[in-house]
């Protein structure tokens, strides 16, 4: 098998990479590719891989399987991303204490307030940004509050999120990096100092175990960095991705406007669809790992293609097509659920901490900004949309619209 390289697509992959993955699934569910960015690593590109994958323990996460490490490994901390059982599971355990079903259903009429201000703020001018006026502010907004992170300050933060998930380069990404733990160790020695609180990183700093665990204060810086990245770039494209779809669809639009029971067919749809994340993060073989008829060796990097996996079309009956009524359709295998089986937030031990978060927000942004907008389009007078780049990220950085 040769090797894919995938940088020689062009800006036309960056764009819309599914025609290509869908070439490629022709010959096989998994290939060996070369990255835009120069970087040797398996992809896998099948839903039925793809999900065996995520929840595989030959696939380790730590990059120390093939004697590596990751730059915000070494500078931040171990996180969840990048740790196995039985760390991810002491780790999992103590975030999951705290971050509860509970505390994210508490931030509900927050979410709503800020909705409403940000929508009320950009109105009047009736054209704009939808990233800069209420897909990046929204987000940003809630996690920092959740992590309690002063308002002053959550400028600086999107430039080195945004730098850290869609780097410029290797130089940037590493100053980002570096300035984003050193904030957070300013940040976290100020929470000890001051004493109780109810943000997120104040519990995390108090909470034990039952056999007397925490946190190290590397492990809490990590596990901040993660929230913090994690917690608010999927958002951000989660939220523009969906209402990118919607307007692209004008009879989708429609139904879920005559209707908004349709509203969590939407969103999850829209995951299915053009989720926010394009790859998981990297796994590593540790023995030789069969994927169709390709055999993976011991020690390789792989990337399990989460986007690829929602076009599938041996797991979904026409892929390339966005319905927000396919929850109750039956898929191409017979099988039904909620979110019909894709895997935009992972699968396994690795599934995203944050997805209810991330699900009740987009659900309350894109039903307010219809309901307010009942004339919203795509702004034509706009020249091509400018993409992310990377491997990881799948979104726009705006999205000039009209209302």
């Amino acid at each position: 098998m040769s090797v894919v390289d995938l940088g020689a697509y062009g800006p036309d992959f960056t764009a819309d990479p599914y025609p290509y993955y869908a070439k490629l699934r022709e010959s096989g569910p998994v290939h060996e590719t070369r990255t835009p960015r120069g970087d040797r690593l398996w992809l896998i590109i099948g839903h039925r891989e793809a999900r065996a994958a995520l929840a595989d323990p030959r696939l380790a996460k730590s990059p120390a399987t093939v004697g590596g490490s990751m730059l915000d490994e070494r500078v931040i901390g171990p996180n969840l991303l990048v740790v196995d059982p039985p760390d991810h599971t002491r780790l999992r355990k103590l975030v999951a204490s705290e971050f509860t079903a509970r505390r994210v259903a508490g931030l509900r009429d927050r979410i709503q307030r800020l909705t409403d201000e940000l929508i009320d703020a950009m109105l009047p001018a009736g054209r704009g940004d939808l990233v800069e006026s209420l897909s990046y502010p929204l987000p940003i907004t809630v996690i920092c509050e959740l992590l309690g992170v002063p308002a002053g300050d959550r400028d600086v933060f999107r430039a080195w999120s945004t730098e850290i998930v869609a780097p410029a380069g290797p130089e940037s990404e590493h100053t980002a990096v570096h300035e984003l733990g050193a904030y957070f160790d300013e940040l976290i020695e100020d929470k000890r100092c001051a004493g109780p609180s109810d943000d997120l990183l104040s519990a995390l700093l108090r909470t034990r175990a039952e056999d007397g665990d925490r946190l190290s204060a590397a492990e809490l810086r990590a596990m901040a960095y993660l929230l913090l990245v994690a917690g608010h770039e999927t958002t951000v494209n989660l939220i523009t991705n969906g209402v990118r779809a919607l307007l692209g669809h004008p009879d989708q639009l429609a139904s879920l406007r005559e209707d908004f029971g349709l509203l969590d067919g939407a969103i999850e749809e829209t995951l299915r669809y053009d989720g926010p994340v394009l790859n998981g993060t990297a796994r590593f073989t540790t023995e030789p790992v069969t994927v169709g008829d390709t055999v993976i060796p011991a020690y390789e990097a792989v990337l399990v293609g989460l986007g690829a996996a929602g076009r599938d079309p041996a797991r979904y009956q026409d892929p390339d097509r966005f319905d927000i009524r396919r929850t109750a359709t039956a898929t191409a295998t017979g099988a039904k659920g909620r979110n019909h089986g894709h895997l935009a937030f992972g699968h396994g031990i690795h599934h995203c901490l944050g997805a209810p978060l991330a699900r009740l927000e987009a659900r309350i942004a894109i039903r307010t900004l219809l309901e307010r907008c009942p004339d919203l389009t795509l702004d034509p007078d706009t020249g091509p949309l400018d993409w992310l780049p990377g491997m990881l990220i799948r979104g726009v950085r705006g999205l000039p619209v009209r209302w």
